[in-house]
């Protein structure tokens, strides 16, 4: 079964916008657990609009699934996830100003300095994925770097999902065998939702985890943790 991580840095944004702690971001991880996510991912970003530093350095209290940071590795980053040790450091090529993630790596341009990155990680017994377009070539680049897994970015499968779904994920399933031919982890993330998240998992193999968490929390107002984690849940399972 594929993992299910929850991004949990719209709750971060909610309690944020008024001060104080409410919603309780370690309260929501430890529900979310509870309800049966087996990960809770943190994207925290330089100007700590929504997960703060002192934040990752809580949650580990409470994470007792696997732990997710993603990020740019700017050096203030790698401080952070190599006094945190989380299970796994997913590495995006973010701007600082960046709304949200909006491309995968260039690994040919900047193989060298992730391979850097990741040994380092490694040395510290952190796992690692590059966040990247689902580009056969990519993947392959992928390998030198030494990285124990690649996130697929999956904006232009949802996008495209009402229109082709057969034709928006087919350069997933082909990255996905790539990397599976070289022995590398496959995880996806983004956009993806209660509704073109089964199809996804059916189609993409060894599919590891998928990590959700804007339509996961949207859907949640409506439904709330307890009822939507379950369905997502399903999704992975059928």
């Amino acid at each position: 079964m594929t993992s299910l991580s929850v991004n949990i840095n719209k709750v971060a944004t909610l309690r944020n916008s008024r001060g104080g702690n409410v919603p309780d971001l370690l309260k929501v991880a430890q529900d979310l657990q509870a309800f049966g996510a087996q990960g809770i991912t943190i994207h925290p970003r330089p100007d700590q609009r929504h997960i703060r530093y002192e934040d990752a350095r809580d949650l580990p209290k409470v994470v007792k699934t696997e732990f997710n940071i993603e990020g740019n590795p700017t050096t203030k980053f790698l401080s952070l996830v190599c006094e945190v040790k989380p299970t796994q450091v997913t590495l995006v090529p973010d701007a600082v100003d960046a709304i949200t993630s909006s491309a995968g790596w260039d690994i040919k341009k900047h193989g060298k300095f992730l391979k850097g990155v990741i040994d380092k990680l490694k040395n510290e017994g952190i796992r690692t994925s590059i966040f990247i377009d689902p580009d056969i070539s990519v993947v392959e680049a992928a390998l030198d770097t030494g990285t124990d897994r690649i996130e697929l970015y999956t904006e232009k499968y949802a996008k495209a999902y009402d229109l082709d779904r057969e034709n928006a994920i087919n350069p997933y399933v082909l990255a996905a065998e790539k990397a599976n031919e070289l022995g590398i982890g496959v995880n996806a993330g983004h956009d993806l939702n209660m509704k073109n998240l089964a199809y996804f998992a059916q189609n993409i193999p060894n599919l590891l985890e998928v990590s959700i968490g804007h339509a996961l929390i949207s859907e949640s107002l409506y439904l709330g943790f307890k009822n939507v984690i379950p369905k997502y849940l399903e999704c992975l399972v059928n």
